[in-house]
């Protein structure tokens, strides 16, 4: 029996979601599509796939709200590779902030698209070893993938909970960009502002609420979690 790759398209514009069912049907992938926001977070919320390709422009709901209340509103911890026409840093940011774990500027080439896929399927799931990482009042369950810092549960993407994951376990060692970028990437790395519009939402999440920054950027070295020395 052969082991189907599931994917959920989201895309309004049917000439782009055409190419991705001719390319993709050939490939063992199995496909959903939906051509609306609101279409697309009903199949999201209501069945499992393994990864999902989101239009940011949407009808009916857009792709940052889908986006948002699947890991708010639903703990869905699914893949989400974001496509758009909109590639200036302030867009990524957004799109990466409401939840996404990549994003790929529209047009781009299908081998790429099906690169970053695989890339994000083979780090589904590594962070699933029962382990309890806390660094001061930040606690994180690997096992049941919660974060939650002064008992605030903190709600982050896939990426955002391997970055974590990553950091809690060296803290408070500085970990560098290259590592961080080779752990979660491997050899497939996105463009430069991905690793950095990350790190600007996890600091956003687990340390712009509260009074202690534990994130911090070590210039020229990286990044570490841990309390000011």
């Amino acid at each position: 029996m052969k082991n189907f790759t599931r994917v959920l398209i989201i895309e309004d514009h049917t000439d782009i979601a055409e190419m991705l069912y001719d390319y993709f049907e050939r490939r063992d992938y199995e496909l959903d599509y939906a051509s609306d926001g609101r279409m697309g977070f009903n199949l999201a919320s209501q069945n499992e796939y393994d990864i999902i390709l989101l239009d940011l422009m949407l009808p009916q709901m857009d792709g940052l709200d889908v986006c948002r209340k699947l890991r708010e509103e639903c703990r869905n911890y699914t893949p989400i590779l974001m496509l758009t026409a909109r590639d200036t840093l302030e867009d990524k940011i957004a799109g990466l902030e409401s939840g996404a774990d990549d994003y790929l500027v529209k047009p781009f080439e299908i081998l790429e698209l099906e690169a970053r896929i695989r890339a994000l399927m083979r780090r589904k799931g590594q962070v699933s070893r029962q382990e309890v990482f806390q660094v001061a009042d930040l606690e994180f369950n690997t096992g049941t993938l919660e974060v939650s810092r002064a008992g605030k549960q903190i709600v982050l993407s896939p990426i955002g909970l391997k970055i974590l994951s990553i950091l809690m376990k060296e803290s408070p060692k500085v970990v560098s960009r290259n590592q961080l970028e080779h752990e979660i990437w491997g050899d497939i790395l996105p463009d430069s502002d991905t690793l950095r519009s990350h790190m600007y939402n996890l600091r956003k999440q687990i340390d712009k609420p509260f009074d202690t920054q534990l994130l911090q950027t070590v210039q020229s070295r990286g990044y570490r979690i841990g309390e000011a020395s």
